[in-house]
């Protein structure tokens, strides 16, 4: 089941990349986010990963998808739903195969360190205004989706800058919820890691193990838009998404970190 998954996967690039490739030299930026959506379409196909819908992606104005993250699995996962940038931290642009990948997507890599945080804010508002809608992990980390831990405030600073505010940035809280992983309940930790990717685990060993599984099933909730310029607090922005995305567990009979 693994080599064929993954000899699957491996096609399903070299029949992808070179198309994706070509619209981002010729077409620009914005015609470039259709090629990685059917990917990820195709990815998700491939490993079994089935996604449930509740709520609508608000697409009235640009948005920051503000999301809780589990695995990189969740990449596949929400971009095979939304055409958008994800943000992620900077050591993924230089993993194997799927930092290349990331790079195809036009997601924008941030360290959050003090010493780069002044640039990584400003290639965030560049993006902005280019008009790229943005999809963010403020967890800063991944974790086994049994709980939302607290945002970090430091991200939602790019949606109260004099750009961003002129242009009507908006928020969307999003929910990803664990529903089932091969098919079983995930409340057994063991079937629940075969998804979830977190602490200390190996990545390869990790992919290896759900490639012999029969796939999972995810649910994204997308709660109610928020305007930015309604909540001028970057703090108070992080908490009310963190609530938002945190109920979308309880609704699942998950309990959350408060």
């Amino acid at each position: 089941m693994m080599p064929l998954k993954l000899g699957g996967f491996l096609i399903w690039c070299l029949i992808m990349v070179p198309v994706q490739l070509v619209i981002m030299l010729f077409k620009g930026r914005k015609p470039a986010y259709t090629t990685p959506w059917l990917w990820h379409k195709g990815v998700c196909r491939l490993f079994g990963l089935t996604v449930q819908i509740e709520g609508a992606p608000h697409t009235g104005s640009q948005v920051i998808f503000v999301c809780n993250h589990m695995s990189y699995l969740d990449i596949p996962v929400i971009g095979s739903v939304l055409k958008a940038s994800f943000v992620a931290k900077s050591e993924v642009a230089s993993w194997p195969v799927f930092g290349f990948l990331s790079k195809l997507q036009q997601t924008a890599f941030i360290s959050r360190s003090k010493t780069t945080l002044g640039n990584d804010k400003n290639a965030l508002e560049t993006m902005l205004k280019d008009g790229r809608s943005m999809i963010i992990f403020p967890e800063g980390t991944s974790t086994d989706g049994r709980s939302v831990v607290p945002f970090k405030s430091s991200l939602f600073s790019i949606a109260l800058s004099e750009d961003a505010l002129a242009q009507d940035i908006w928020l969307q809280p999003m929910t990803l919820c664990l529903i089932a992983v091969d098919r079983q309940n995930p409340e057994d930790q063991k079937i629940r890691d075969l998804y979830a990717w977190h602490g200390e685990m190996d990545l390869a060993p990790h992919l290896s193990a759900f490639t012999r599984t029969r796939g999972a099933t995810i649910k994204i909730t997308f709660h109610p838009p928020i305007q930015a310029r309604a909540l001028p607090d970057r703090k108070k922005l992080a908490q009310i998404c963190h609530e938002h995305v945190a109920r979308g567990l309880t609704t699942q009979g998950l309990a959350f970190a408060a």
